[in-house]
Formats: C-alpha cells, sequence, structure tokens
C-alpha cells in the first residue's frame, strides 16, 4: 500500500512539474511572438521612407603624404644652374554626392560620384635657391564614378550602423603627361566602408564612415590608396 500511495505521489509531482514547464513554455512563447512582432513592425514602421541622398566631405590623407613640398632644395650649385621643384601643394579633399534605394531595411543599392583635386606651383630655382619664376596653375583630379552596397546591421529610428563596398573606374586628368603625352587616364576604383554611423532626424540625418578608397591603373600607376579614411556626410530620406 506504501508502494501504491509512493508512485502515485511521484506521479502527482511529475504531472506537476510538467504543467509548470508547460505554462512556463507557453509564457515564453508568447513573449517571443509579442517581441517578434514589435521588432517587425519597428523595422518597417521606420522604412516608410526608400530613397536616401547625402553630400559630404573625405579627407587627402593618402594625397598629403605621397604629393608635398620638397624636403629640400639645392643652394650649392653655381648660379648659372637651375631646377624646376613642385611647390606649395594645396589638397582640395573629396568632395562626395551618393543616392541609395533601400529594398530591404538591411540592404540598399545606389551610386556615388567622388571629386577630389591637388594643385602646386612649379617653382624655378638657380643653383644658390633663389627662385627665378613660379607657375601656379598646375593641378590633377580624380573624378570616381561607381554602384554603391550598403548593409545596415542596426537598424533604429534615431541611429543606423552599417558598412558597405563600392566599384566602379576613376578619371584622372589635368595639366601633366603620361609617358604617351596624354592628359587623361582612366582606372579601376573601390570604396570600403568598414564602419559607418548615421545620426537621424525626422528625414534629416547625418553620417560619419571609416575606410578607404583606392584608385590605380596598373601596380605602377597607382592614383589613390587608402585615400579618403574618414568621411563626413549630410543628407535626407524620402
Amino acid at each position: 500500500m506504501q508502494i501504491f500511495y509512493y508512485f502515485c505521489s511521484v506521479k502527482y509531482e511529475i504531472n506537476r512539474a510538467f504543467m509548470a514547464k508547460k505554462k512556463f513554455l507557453y509564457i515564453f512563447y508568447l513573449l517571443f511572438v509579442c517581441v517578434s512582432s514589435a521588432v517587425a513592425e519597428t523595422k518597417w514602421d521606420y522604412l516608410t521612407w526608400r530613397n536616401e541622398i547625402r553630400v559630404g566631405w573625405g579627407d587627402q590623407l593618402f594625397e598629403s603624404l605621397m604629393w608635398h613640398n620638397p624636403t629640400s632644395i639645392t643652394t650649392t650649385m653655381p648660379e648659372a644652374w637651375s631646377q624646376t621643384y613642385h611647390e606649395n601643394y594645396r589638397h582640395h579633399q573629396h568632395l562626395w554626392a551618393e543616392y541609395q534605394y533601400r529594398f530591404k531595411y538591411w540592404f540598399s543599392l545606389g551610386g556615388m560620384v567622388d571629386v577630389s583635386e591637388v594643385g602646386w606651383d612649379d617653382v624655378t630655382r638657380n643653383g644658390k635657391g633663389a627662385e627665378l619664376s613660379r607657375s601656379k596653375a598646375h593641378y590633377f583630379y580624380n573624378v570616381v564614378i561607381m554602384p554603391t552596397i550598403r548593409f545596415t546591421y542596426l537598424h533604429h529610428p534615431n541611429v543606423n550602423l552599417y558598412s558597405g563596398i563600392g566599384l566602379g573606374m576613376d578619371i584622372n586628368g589635368g595639366t601633366e603627361t603620361n609617358a604617351k603625352g596624354q592628359h587623361t587616364e582612366i582606372g579601376m576604383a573601390a570604396n570600403i566602408t568598414v564602419f559607418g554611423v548615421s545620426a537621424n532626424y525626422k528625414n534629416w540625418f547625418w553620417t560619419v564612415d571609416f575606410g578607404g578608397m583606392y584608385a590605380l591603373r596598373d601596380a605602377n600607376t597607382i592614383y589613390m590608396a587608402s585615400s579618403r579614411i574618414i568621411n563626413v556626410g549630410l543628407g535626407a530620406r524620402f
């Protein structure tokens, strides 16, 4: 008889534990459905806009390291001797504009145009370093045109975090000529956004991107390498 009561009590405890577990799973399921619905509604509620336009500025760190004033000027030669130097470099930074169309809250596709320029003076000096002549109208430019893809991994009404990539072409030109006497060359271009953040206010937003832009014609002709490391932009969504 005691054994019978023992098995009955064990069965009762098992049933009670099972019912408690069942209630817990049911509550957890309801919470999961509610949270999932809220998140889904949040994502799509804030995706009332599909189009995004922004303009911005980027640095020319690579250009400033590659093209800079001469470290030394010859002053120990006869005055009749002369040499022309590139001096007074002017780095005009990157100016760019981009359009994006958002297909999903996490994926958008668009295009970008980026323009940058570097100018300098050609200064002719004699062997003692004295300036004989100066010509200021010397420069080169890069115009980059490319489609871009962006992946947003944090979508929030006030803040977005994203990464992206772009591949296209670079048009390099200016006052200088290459070995073939050409003023304009066309090469490949790529832009990588390793990390980007946007802060939103209604339909307006500002962005800060960290990455790099690259452009080259071949291994011996490099126009940009890790240029535009930092970008800041201002845009509108509609």
